[in-house]
């Protein structure tokens, strides 16, 4: 279908609105956008069957810059909305973006039973461990003893892991990637678009006003990222000098690359005890933080029970008559 182009393919540019981009000079957002728009086409959708829904805060103004349908809901609730249009229209390819405030606070609720059910949506989830719209304030991914305004003596929280969090709700599909690095950023995005089901992928997205050099411990030092590939064994460092090994109680140790045992990476592991000890690895624990798809495993997914369960009792009952169901069981007349 041809879209103004010529060729009748979309391109990076087909995706960008009439809307000027507004997030401070330097946000990681902008990179994430980039990576975004240069990686629709590949999906061969039109532009009206993709939407993009967001909730609250600096990255819920996606919508306004995808030439794409969209939705800017309310706080938190974009896993909620995502379900309602994903069930209904099974034709739609459904984005939700949301931030590590607007997901995990208010919408710590919708998330995870969004995963749990295995709703088919994407979930772009942009931590950057502090609320940058409402001006710098500890959030729920931001660091024990973090000070800001809302925290003048240091967060009293314990932070969430959000890869935890979603290996925990059982989620069908589980990343992780980094605003800097756009190759692995759409690599990542490409893995989560193919699943069938829900897929959740956490963005480490600098916040340069309010949080800068967060992630530097990765951003600045690439020896630190633990890339994840399937069927490999989990290797890092300069020259692949270090490894993983799994203990039998199935925690995780950081091991000379030359060491027995290496971990071999498997992402369609049934159980998800091993993505969730791949996520328990950080900067702190082990000097190395792991980026990829963590999991990728195939569940039933959630509007395709819906539909067979509909079809089933349609065929049982006959097509359904509103009045009927209406005046069947307890009833009375008002005089």
């Amino acid at each position: 279908m041809a879209e103004g182009n010529g060729n009748g393919k979309l391109t990076a540019k087909d995706f960008k609105t009439d809307q000027e981009v507004r997030w401070c000079p330097g946000c990681g957002d902008y990179a994430i956008l980039a990576a975004l728009q240069g990686f629709m086409p590949e999906l061969g959708i039109p532009k009206e069957r993709i939407v993009f829904i967001s909730g609250i805060g600096c990255a819920a103004r996606f919508p306004y810059y995808m030439q794409t349908y969209g939705m800017h809901s309310i706080h938190g609730r974009a896993p909620a909305i995502a379900t309602g249009l994903a069930t209904t229209r099974a034709d739609l390819s459904v984005w939700v973006v949301t931030g590590d405030g607007d997901a995990l606070s208010i919408g710590g609720n919708h998330l995870i039973h969004a995963l749990r059910r295995n709703v088919n949506v994407k979930i772009l989830l942009f931590n950057n461990r502090i609320y940058g719209l409402t001006k710098g304030q500890y959030s729920p991914t931001s660091e024990l003893g973090k000070v800001t305004k809302s925290t003048p003596m240091g967060s009293l929280d314990w932070p969430f892991n959000p890869l935890s969090l979603a290996i925990g709700a059982e989620a069908s599909f589980v990343a992780r990637a980094i605003d800097t690095d756009r190759a692995h950023l759409q690599e990542t995005l490409r893995a989560a678009a193919h699943h069938k089901g829900s897929a959740f992928v956490e963005i480490f997205q600098n916040c340069n006003i309010f949080n800068d050099n967060a992630f530097d411990f990765v951003r600045e030092d690439k020896t630190n990222r633990i890339y994840l590939e399937h069927g490999r064994p989990v290797l890092f460092g300069a020259d692949h000098e270090k490894g993983v090994r799994q203990h039998a109680d199935g925690s995780l140790e950081v091991v000379d690359a030359s060491a027995d045992g290496l971990l071999v990476h498997d992402a369609h592991h049934e159980s998800p005890g091993l993505a969730f000890a791949l996520s328990r690895l950080t900067q702190e624990t082990a000097g190395g933080t792991p980026m990829g798809v963590f999991r990728d495993v195939e569940r039933p997914v959630y509007d395709e029970l819906m539909s067979a369960q509909l079809a089933t009792a349609t065929e049982s009952r006959g097509e359904g008559d509103l009045a009927t169901l209406l005046g069947s069981g307890e009833t009375w007349t008002i005089s």
